[in-house]
């Protein structure tokens, strides 16, 4: 049994090449999704957006390409390519695409 999908096993690859950016619209590749963790690929296109929210989990980001703000609490952060943010379980949250970007979304779960 396989936890982790939509993506080869076995096999390094690059994981920006495994989603695309497509005009005007958010692109979202799961690749593992379960009671304690879901692992989320994203593209977005240049000015595309998910309003303010908030999740059960501790949500980790790391940004593969391009720039996104992602506003915390009331607190705007850009992440940059390389770069990596943790927002909070139970804080408010959103993200906006500065430009096209794409960056992975992995999202930790309380126990039980």
């Amino acid at each position: 049994m396989s936890y982790i999908k939509n993506i080869e096993h076995e096999k390094v690859l690059r994981l920006a090449d495994e989603i695309a950016v497509q005009p005007g619209q958010i692109v979202s590749k799961t690749l593992a999704q379960n009671d304690a963790v879901s692992v989320t690929l994203f593209a977005f296109s240049k000015g595309e957006e998910i309003g303010t929210h908030d999740s059960t989990g501790d949500a980790f980001v790391y940004v593969l390409e391009g720039a996104g703000r992602y506003t915390v609490g009331g607190v705007e952060h850009t992440v940059r390519a390389g770069e990596a943010l943790v927002m909070p379980a139970k804080i408010p949250h959103a993200v906006y695409a500065l430009e096209d970007f794409k960056w992975l979304l992995t999202v930790v779960f309380p126990e039980g």
